[in-house]
Protein backbone atom coordinates (compact mmCIF):
# COMPACT_ATOMS: atom_id res chain seq x y z
CA UNK A 1 0.00 0.00 0.00
CA UNK A 2 1.23 2.76 -0.89
CA UNK A 3 0.46 4.95 2.38
CA UNK A 4 1.45 3.98 5.91
CA UNK A 5 -1.57 5.95 6.76
CA UNK A 6 -4.74 4.99 4.07
CA UNK A 7 -7.25 7.06 4.08
CA UNK A 8 -10.65 5.16 3.88
CA UNK A 9 -13.61 7.72 2.34
CA UNK A 10 -17.27 6.58 3.48
CA UNK A 11 -20.54 8.20 2.89
CA UNK A 12 -23.65 7.13 5.13
CA UNK A 13 -27.04 9.39 4.64
CA UNK A 14 -28.68 8.35 7.42
CA UNK A 15 -29.38 6.76 10.87
CA UNK A 16 -29.15 2.81 9.56
CA UNK A 17 -25.96 4.01 7.70
CA UNK A 18 -24.19 5.54 10.87
CA UNK A 19 -24.93 2.56 12.81
CA UNK A 20 -23.48 0.10 9.81
CA UNK A 21 -20.71 2.64 9.27
CA UNK A 22 -19.48 2.41 12.97
CA UNK A 23 -19.36 -0.81 13.29
CA UNK A 24 -17.56 -1.55 9.68
CA UNK A 25 -14.94 1.27 11.26
CA UNK A 26 -14.24 -0.66 13.94
CA UNK A 27 -13.28 -3.63 12.15
CA UNK A 28 -11.40 -2.25 9.92
CA UNK A 29 -9.19 -0.94 12.38
CA UNK A 30 -8.27 -4.08 13.39
CA UNK A 31 -7.07 -4.32 10.01
CA UNK A 32 -5.73 -1.29 9.50
CA UNK A 33 -4.54 0.21 12.83
CA UNK A 34 -3.18 3.13 11.55
CA UNK A 35 -6.32 3.98 8.78
CA UNK A 36 -7.67 7.86 8.57
CA UNK A 37 -11.95 7.12 8.02
CA UNK A 38 -13.79 10.18 6.63
CA UNK A 39 -16.27 11.18 4.24
CA UNK A 40 -19.93 12.30 5.45
CA UNK A 41 -21.37 10.37 8.67
CA UNK A 42 -23.51 10.45 11.84
CA UNK A 43 -22.77 10.94 15.49
CA UNK A 44 -21.77 6.84 15.93
CA UNK A 45 -19.18 6.93 13.25
CA UNK A 46 -17.81 10.02 14.40
CA UNK A 47 -17.39 8.28 17.58
CA UNK A 48 -15.40 5.75 16.06
CA UNK A 49 -12.67 9.65 14.70
CA UNK A 50 -14.91 9.40 12.12
CA UNK A 51 -14.04 12.73 10.41
CA UNK A 52 -17.63 13.75 8.75
CA UNK A 53 -17.05 17.01 6.06
CA UNK A 54 -20.98 17.49 6.25
CA UNK A 55 -23.40 16.93 8.66
CA UNK A 56 -25.17 13.70 7.43
CA UNK A 57 -28.75 14.80 8.51
CA UNK A 58 -28.43 17.05 5.34
CA UNK A 59 -28.97 13.77 2.96
CA UNK A 60 -31.87 12.23 4.72
CA UNK A 61 -34.14 12.93 2.28
CA UNK A 62 -37.19 11.11 0.59
CA UNK A 63 -39.29 10.34 -2.28
CA UNK A 64 -38.87 12.96 -5.37
CA UNK A 65 -39.69 16.18 -4.15
CA UNK A 66 -38.06 16.60 -1.25
CA UNK A 67 -34.78 15.97 -3.37
CA UNK A 68 -35.82 18.34 -6.13
CA UNK A 69 -36.05 21.16 -3.39
CA UNK A 70 -32.69 20.68 -2.12
CA UNK A 71 -30.89 19.75 -5.31
CA UNK A 72 -28.95 22.28 -5.67
CA UNK A 73 -27.26 21.93 -2.41
CA UNK A 74 -27.44 17.91 -2.95
CA UNK A 75 -25.44 18.36 -6.05
CA UNK A 76 -23.22 20.73 -4.15
CA UNK A 77 -22.19 18.19 -1.81
CA UNK A 78 -22.13 15.51 -4.06
CA UNK A 79 -19.49 17.20 -6.64
CA UNK A 80 -17.28 18.48 -3.77
CA UNK A 81 -17.34 14.87 -2.03
CA UNK A 82 -15.93 13.60 -6.19
CA UNK A 83 -13.29 16.72 -6.02
CA UNK A 84 -11.99 16.12 -2.90
CA UNK A 85 -11.60 11.91 -3.58
CA UNK A 86 -10.06 12.58 -7.24
CA UNK A 87 -7.66 15.06 -5.79
CA UNK A 88 -6.78 12.97 -2.81
CA UNK A 89 -7.71 9.25 -3.58
CA UNK A 90 -8.22 6.56 -1.16
CA UNK A 91 -7.34 3.07 -0.73
CA UNK A 92 -11.49 2.64 -1.16
CA UNK A 93 -14.33 4.59 -1.40
CA UNK A 94 -17.31 2.59 1.04
CA UNK A 95 -21.08 3.67 0.09
CA UNK A 96 -23.20 2.89 2.71
CA UNK A 97 -26.92 2.88 1.23
CA UNK A 98 -28.12 6.53 0.61
CA UNK A 99 -28.09 4.83 -3.01
CA UNK A 100 -29.27 7.22 -5.00
CA UNK A 101 -26.44 10.01 -3.69
CA UNK A 102 -23.46 7.07 -3.51
CA UNK A 103 -24.39 5.95 -6.95
CA UNK A 104 -23.16 8.68 -9.06
CA UNK A 105 -20.15 9.37 -6.39
CA UNK A 106 -19.30 5.93 -7.06
CA UNK A 107 -19.20 5.82 -10.93
CA UNK A 108 -17.02 8.82 -11.14
CA UNK A 109 -14.64 7.56 -8.92
CA UNK A 110 -14.76 4.33 -10.01
CA UNK A 111 -13.96 5.66 -14.19
CA UNK A 112 -11.17 7.15 -12.50
CA UNK A 113 -9.48 3.70 -10.93
CA UNK A 114 -10.39 4.10 -7.51
CA UNK A 115 -11.53 0.89 -5.44
CA UNK A 116 -15.23 1.08 -4.45
CA UNK A 117 -17.25 -1.04 -2.18
CA UNK A 118 -20.94 -0.46 -1.43
CA UNK A 119 -22.40 -1.28 1.40
CA UNK A 120 -26.21 -2.48 1.78
CA UNK A 121 -28.11 -3.80 -1.84
CA UNK A 122 -29.58 -1.27 -3.05
CA UNK A 123 -33.46 -2.52 -3.63
CA UNK A 124 -32.52 -3.35 -7.04
CA UNK A 125 -34.15 -6.94 -6.20
CA UNK A 126 -37.72 -4.92 -5.57
CA UNK A 127 -37.67 -2.27 -8.17
CA UNK A 128 -35.69 -0.87 -11.07
CA UNK A 129 -33.68 -3.53 -11.64
CA UNK A 130 -31.93 -2.67 -14.71
CA UNK A 131 -30.23 -0.22 -12.54
CA UNK A 132 -27.84 -3.58 -12.08
CA UNK A 133 -26.45 -2.52 -15.27
CA UNK A 134 -24.81 0.89 -13.46
CA UNK A 135 -24.20 -1.23 -10.28
CA UNK A 136 -21.60 -3.35 -12.23
CA UNK A 137 -19.66 -0.57 -13.87
CA UNK A 138 -19.18 1.35 -10.96
CA UNK A 139 -18.91 -0.84 -7.97
CA UNK A 140 -15.77 -3.56 -7.33
CA UNK A 141 -17.53 -4.90 -4.12
CA UNK A 142 -21.54 -5.36 -3.16
CA UNK A 143 -21.97 -6.02 0.92
CA UNK A 144 -24.92 -7.25 1.46
CA UNK A 145 -27.63 -7.84 4.45
CA UNK A 146 -29.71 -9.87 3.68
CA UNK A 147 -29.09 -13.65 2.12
CA UNK A 148 -31.63 -13.56 -1.37
CA UNK A 149 -29.72 -10.14 -2.21
CA UNK A 150 -26.29 -11.93 -2.45
CA UNK A 151 -28.23 -14.24 -4.82
CA UNK A 152 -29.12 -11.30 -6.91
CA UNK A 153 -25.63 -10.42 -7.42
CA UNK A 154 -24.23 -13.66 -8.12
CA UNK A 155 -27.03 -14.05 -10.79
CA UNK A 156 -26.04 -11.05 -12.41
CA UNK A 157 -22.38 -11.35 -11.93
CA UNK A 158 -21.25 -8.83 -9.49
CA UNK A 159 -18.81 -9.68 -7.05
CA UNK A 160 -21.08 -9.70 -3.44
CA UNK A 161 -20.22 -11.07 -0.30
CA UNK A 162 -23.29 -11.97 2.29
CA UNK A 163 -22.21 -10.25 5.84
CA UNK A 164 -24.99 -10.71 7.75
CA UNK A 165 -26.51 -7.84 9.70
CA UNK A 166 -24.56 -6.39 12.34
CA UNK A 167 -27.70 -5.65 15.00
CA UNK A 168 -28.46 -9.27 14.40
CA UNK A 169 -25.24 -9.80 17.02
CA UNK A 170 -26.26 -6.45 18.88
CA UNK A 171 -30.07 -7.35 19.61
CA UNK A 172 -30.25 -10.12 22.53
CA UNK A 173 -31.47 -13.05 21.37
CA UNK A 174 -34.00 -13.27 24.32
CA UNK A 175 -35.65 -9.38 25.03
CA UNK A 176 -35.85 -8.27 28.55
CA UNK A 177 -39.13 -6.67 28.74
CA UNK A 178 -39.47 -6.15 32.41
CA UNK A 179 -36.11 -4.70 32.34
CA UNK A 180 -36.45 -2.27 29.29
CA UNK A 181 -39.68 -0.81 31.08
CA UNK A 182 -37.89 0.13 34.01
CA UNK A 183 -35.30 1.56 32.26
CA UNK A 184 -38.09 3.80 30.61
CA UNK A 185 -40.18 4.29 33.73
CA UNK A 186 -42.80 2.72 32.43
CA UNK A 187 -45.34 0.66 34.15
CA UNK A 188 -44.15 -2.56 34.27
CA UNK A 189 -48.22 -4.31 34.36
CA UNK A 190 -49.65 -2.30 32.03
CA UNK A 191 -49.43 -2.57 27.75
CA UNK A 192 -46.91 -0.67 26.02
CA UNK A 193 -46.97 0.00 22.13
CA UNK A 194 -44.15 1.80 20.31
CA UNK A 195 -45.04 3.82 17.38
CA UNK A 196 -42.02 4.90 15.23
CA UNK A 197 -42.89 7.17 12.19
CA UNK A 198 -39.70 7.04 10.52
CA UNK A 199 -35.99 8.54 10.82
CA UNK A 200 -36.41 11.41 7.95
CA UNK A 201 -38.71 14.23 8.48
CA UNK A 202 -40.96 13.83 5.25
CA UNK A 203 -41.62 10.34 7.54
CA UNK A 204 -42.41 11.89 10.26
CA UNK A 205 -44.36 14.46 8.62
CA UNK A 206 -46.72 11.72 6.69
CA UNK A 207 -47.04 8.95 9.15
CA UNK A 208 -46.93 10.54 12.88
CA UNK A 209 -50.64 11.87 12.44
CA UNK A 210 -51.55 8.66 11.39
CA UNK A 211 -49.99 6.79 13.72
CA UNK A 212 -51.16 8.94 17.14
CA UNK A 213 -54.39 8.22 15.80
CA UNK A 214 -54.24 4.81 15.79
CA UNK A 215 -52.45 5.04 19.20
CA UNK A 216 -55.75 6.97 20.29
CA UNK A 217 -58.31 4.21 18.98
CA UNK A 218 -56.38 1.40 20.79
CA UNK A 219 -56.78 3.55 24.04
CA UNK A 220 -60.02 3.11 23.88
CA UNK A 221 -59.92 -0.72 23.87
CA UNK A 222 -56.94 -0.56 26.16
CA UNK A 223 -57.26 2.19 28.98
CA UNK A 224 -54.07 1.88 30.55
CA UNK A 225 -52.06 2.04 27.11
CA UNK A 226 -48.90 3.49 27.92
CA UNK A 227 -47.62 4.81 24.40
CA UNK A 228 -44.04 5.83 23.24
CA UNK A 229 -42.40 6.96 20.38
CA UNK A 230 -38.64 7.53 20.04
CA UNK A 231 -36.90 9.75 17.95
CA UNK A 232 -33.95 9.21 15.52
CA UNK A 233 -32.56 12.67 16.71
CA UNK A 234 -32.85 16.30 17.53
CA UNK A 235 -34.19 17.32 15.18
CA UNK A 236 -36.93 14.55 14.26
CA UNK A 237 -37.69 14.93 18.49
CA UNK A 238 -38.63 18.37 17.93
CA UNK A 239 -40.53 17.60 15.36
CA UNK A 240 -42.56 14.99 16.84
CA UNK A 241 -42.83 17.13 20.05
CA UNK A 242 -43.85 20.05 18.51
CA UNK A 243 -46.34 18.25 16.01
CA UNK A 244 -47.87 16.20 19.22
CA UNK A 245 -48.30 19.71 20.98
CA UNK A 246 -50.09 20.84 17.86
CA UNK A 247 -52.78 18.09 17.74
CA UNK A 248 -52.99 18.59 21.69
CA UNK A 249 -51.76 15.28 22.96
CA UNK A 250 -49.92 14.44 25.94
CA UNK A 251 -49.92 11.16 26.90
CA UNK A 252 -47.29 9.59 24.26
CA UNK A 253 -43.86 9.24 25.45
CA UNK A 254 -41.47 11.28 23.27
CA UNK A 255 -37.88 9.86 23.92
CA UNK A 256 -34.68 11.43 22.39
CA UNK A 257 -33.36 8.02 20.69
CA UNK A 258 -33.37 4.87 22.72
CA UNK A 259 -35.27 3.15 20.04
CA UNK A 260 -34.30 -0.51 21.27
CA UNK A 261 -35.04 0.03 24.48
CA UNK A 262 -38.50 1.52 22.89
CA UNK A 263 -39.07 -1.56 20.78
CA UNK A 264 -37.63 -4.34 23.80
CA UNK A 265 -40.36 -2.66 26.06
CA UNK A 266 -43.29 -2.77 23.85
CA UNK A 267 -46.10 -5.55 23.43
CA UNK A 268 -46.19 -4.25 19.44
CA UNK A 269 -45.09 -1.98 17.49
CA UNK A 270 -46.46 0.65 14.85
CA UNK A 271 -44.24 1.09 12.24
CA UNK A 272 -43.32 3.00 9.09
CA UNK A 273 -41.40 0.34 6.59
CA UNK A 274 -37.43 -0.05 6.53
CA UNK A 275 -34.67 -1.16 8.92
CA UNK A 276 -37.06 -0.82 11.83
CA UNK A 277 -39.25 -3.25 10.40
CA UNK A 278 -35.96 -5.71 11.09
CA UNK A 279 -34.76 -4.59 14.58
CA UNK A 280 -38.61 -5.37 15.59
CA UNK A 281 -37.90 -9.04 14.01
CA UNK A 282 -34.66 -9.24 15.57
CA UNK A 283 -36.78 -7.73 19.47
CA UNK A 284 -39.51 -10.61 18.50
CA UNK A 285 -41.56 -8.31 18.86
CA UNK A 286 -45.21 -8.32 16.81
CA UNK A 287 -45.34 -5.50 14.58
CA UNK A 288 -47.56 -3.97 11.52
CA UNK A 289 -46.13 -1.86 8.65
CA UNK A 290 -47.10 1.04 7.13
CA UNK A 291 -45.65 3.38 4.79
CA UNK A 292 -47.22 6.53 2.61
CA UNK A 293 -45.70 8.38 0.44
CA UNK A 294 -46.76 11.92 -1.54
CA UNK A 295 -49.16 11.14 -3.79
CA UNK A 296 -47.28 12.22 -6.93
CA UNK A 297 -44.11 10.13 -5.57
CA UNK A 298 -46.14 6.69 -5.19
CA UNK A 299 -47.89 7.74 -8.75
CA UNK A 300 -44.04 8.00 -10.54
CA UNK A 301 -42.42 5.04 -8.14
CA UNK A 302 -45.43 2.29 -8.21
CA UNK A 303 -44.96 0.88 -11.88
CA UNK A 304 -41.27 -0.52 -11.56
CA UNK A 305 -42.04 -2.39 -8.18
CA UNK A 306 -41.46 -6.40 -8.93
CA UNK A 307 -41.91 -7.69 -5.10
CA UNK A 308 -45.02 -8.18 -3.71
CA UNK A 309 -43.62 -7.34 -0.26
CA UNK A 310 -41.78 -4.42 1.68
CA UNK A 311 -40.82 -5.41 5.08
CA UNK A 312 -37.79 -7.10 5.89
CA UNK A 313 -39.43 -10.27 7.41
CA UNK A 314 -41.63 -10.94 5.08
CA UNK A 315 -39.25 -10.65 2.48
CA UNK A 316 -36.93 -13.13 4.07
CA UNK A 317 -39.89 -15.84 5.32
CA UNK A 318 -41.00 -15.54 1.71
CA UNK A 319 -44.39 -14.49 2.56
CA UNK A 320 -47.00 -12.42 4.11
CA UNK A 321 -45.94 -13.22 8.33
CA UNK A 322 -46.53 -9.44 9.65
CA UNK A 323 -49.00 -7.17 8.06
CA UNK A 324 -48.18 -4.38 5.63
CA UNK A 325 -50.71 -1.57 5.05
CA UNK A 326 -49.83 1.08 2.52
CA UNK A 327 -51.01 4.04 0.85
CA UNK A 328 -54.86 3.56 0.39
CA UNK A 329 -54.89 0.35 3.12
CA UNK A 330 -53.04 2.40 5.89
CA UNK A 331 -56.12 3.65 7.34
CA UNK A 332 -56.63 4.46 10.90
CA UNK A 333 -59.61 1.73 10.89
CA UNK A 334 -57.25 -1.06 9.09
CA UNK A 335 -54.16 -0.19 11.33
CA UNK A 336 -56.19 -0.14 14.21
CA UNK A 337 -57.88 -3.64 13.73
CA UNK A 338 -54.02 -5.13 12.80
CA UNK A 339 -52.50 -3.70 16.13
CA UNK A 340 -55.50 -5.15 18.18
CA UNK A 341 -54.54 -8.49 16.48
CA UNK A 342 -50.80 -7.95 16.96
CA UNK A 343 -51.36 -7.56 20.93
CA UNK A 344 -53.24 -10.55 21.24
CA UNK A 345 -50.68 -13.01 23.01
CA UNK A 346 -51.43 -16.01 20.59
CA UNK A 347 -50.41 -13.90 17.62
CA UNK A 348 -47.32 -12.83 19.42
CA UNK A 349 -46.41 -16.38 20.37
CA UNK A 350 -46.87 -18.00 17.15
CA UNK A 351 -44.62 -15.25 15.55
CA UNK A 352 -41.47 -16.28 17.82
CA UNK A 353 -40.25 -19.46 16.63
CA UNK A 354 -40.16 -17.51 12.86
CA UNK A 355 -38.27 -14.69 14.28
CA UNK A 356 -35.77 -16.88 16.08
CA UNK A 357 -34.68 -18.52 12.87
CA UNK A 358 -34.36 -15.31 10.98
CA UNK A 359 -32.32 -14.11 13.98
CA UNK A 360 -29.84 -17.13 14.01
CA UNK A 361 -29.20 -16.28 9.82
CA UNK A 362 -28.59 -12.68 10.41
CA UNK A 363 -26.21 -13.35 13.33
CA UNK A 364 -22.84 -13.35 11.69
CA UNK A 365 -19.69 -11.01 12.41
CA UNK A 366 -20.32 -8.66 10.07
CA UNK A 367 -18.15 -5.89 10.42
CA UNK A 368 -15.36 -8.58 10.27
CA UNK A 369 -16.56 -9.97 7.42
CA UNK A 370 -16.53 -7.00 5.51
CA UNK A 371 -13.50 -5.63 6.60
CA UNK A 372 -11.99 -8.74 5.76
CA UNK A 373 -13.67 -8.78 2.21
CA UNK A 374 -12.48 -4.99 1.88
CA UNK A 375 -8.95 -5.69 2.40
CA UNK A 376 -9.05 -8.53 -0.32
CA UNK A 377 -10.27 -6.60 -2.13
CA UNK A 378 -7.83 -3.27 -1.54
CA UNK A 379 -4.54 -5.91 -1.81
CA UNK A 380 -5.69 -7.41 -4.75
Amino acid sequence: MESTTPVFAMVAGEASGDILGSDLIRSLKKLFPKAKFEGIGGPKMEVEGFISHYPMERLSVMGFIDPLRRLPELLSIRQNIIKRYLNERPVVFIGIDSPDFNSHIEYRLHSHGIKIVHYVSPSVWAWRQGRVKKIKKSVDLMLTLLPFEHEFYKLHSVPVKFVGHPLASQIPTIPNTREAREALGLNEDDPVVCLMPGSRSGEVKLMMELFVNVADRLSQTFTDLQVITPSANNERYKQIVDLLQVLGIKNIKVLQGRSHLAMEASDAILLASGTTALEAMLFKKPMVVSYRLGRLTHTLVSPFIKTPFVSIPNLLAGKMIVPELLQGDASISNLTEAMLNAMSGKHAASLVPIFEEMHQSLALDSGDIAATAIEELIVS
